[in-house]
């Protein structure tokens, strides 16, 4: 059963998602739990990652759903996020959130229908890959999908998102147990990174993404090979 949030000031308009989605439900055979919110602060204050599908107003009180939906992003990065509007404007920025897409009002189920199915199989191909990194003030659920690479300075640990960076406090060694599931390298003492993001090898650098990161000496032979292998193995995928 996935979990799916409604977060919409007009009952009207959530009462037609919430007749949309038994509907779905019950020409699909899946089951949903469904939980809808009148406003964004309170779907944000005290959120778990629990959610497969946000369903997320943009005109609301309090708080509009495009700084809401920033706001999430800063503790779910892997739930599928859909945006409600009366105006298409709002593209541009929805795609700085990860949003799945934008269902326009009146909304019709026929739109809706698509926007969901695609929500779902995103998520859940995302939720397999997931982590999540836990520190002082919370925690932040992600897909390793986007995690180029993981660095330590100082006994502090740097998450490098395609979207944005986090930080904890923390070491490599217990990262690495958890991301070399996923294939994640150590290329040196201070990285650890996703060879899906690899864009070169030059000399004592690998380049991650836009990021030039250093070699060690030691691991070189060690890396190149797992690398090599990863590549093997992809190959065998396809």
């Amino acid at each position: 059963m996935e979990h799916i949030a409604i977060v919409e000031d007009e009952d009207e308009e959530a009462k037609v998602l919430i007749s949309y989605i038994e509907k779905y439900a019950a020409s699909t055979g899946q089951e949903f739990k469904v939980k809808r919110f009148n406003n964004a602060v309170d779907f944000l204050a005290d959120y778990k990652s629990v959610y497969a599908v946000v369903f997320m107003d943009i005109q609301m009180p309090q708080m509009n759903g495009m700084d809401a939906a920033v706001e999430l992003r800063k503790v779910d990065k892997s739930v599928s996020l859909v945006f409600i509007t009366n105006l298409v404007q709002y593209a541009q920025k929805g795609y700085e959130v990860d949003a799945v897409g934008f269902l326009v009002k009146p909304v019709s189920y026929f739109d809706f229908s698509l926007k969901f199915r695609k929500a779902l199989d995103i998520y859940v191909m995302s939720e397999e890959r997931c982590i999540t990194i836990k520190y002082r003030s919370g925690m932040c659920r992600i897909s390793t999908d986007r995690l180029m690479y993981v660095e330590i300075i100082a006994h502090r640990l740097y998450y490098h998102l395609v979207d944005g960076d986090i930080e904890i406090t923390g070491v490599l060694a217990e990262a690495e147990r958890e991301l070399s599931a996923f294939g994640f390298l150590r290329c040196n003492k201070c990285y650890l990174i996703n060879p899906k993001f690899v864009v070169a090898i030059k000399g004592s650098e690998v380049q991650v993404g836009n990021s030039s990161l250093q070699i060690s000496r030691p691991r070189r032979a060690a890396f190149l090979a797992e690398l090599a292998n990863w590549y093997a193995g992809q190959g065998d995928k396809s």
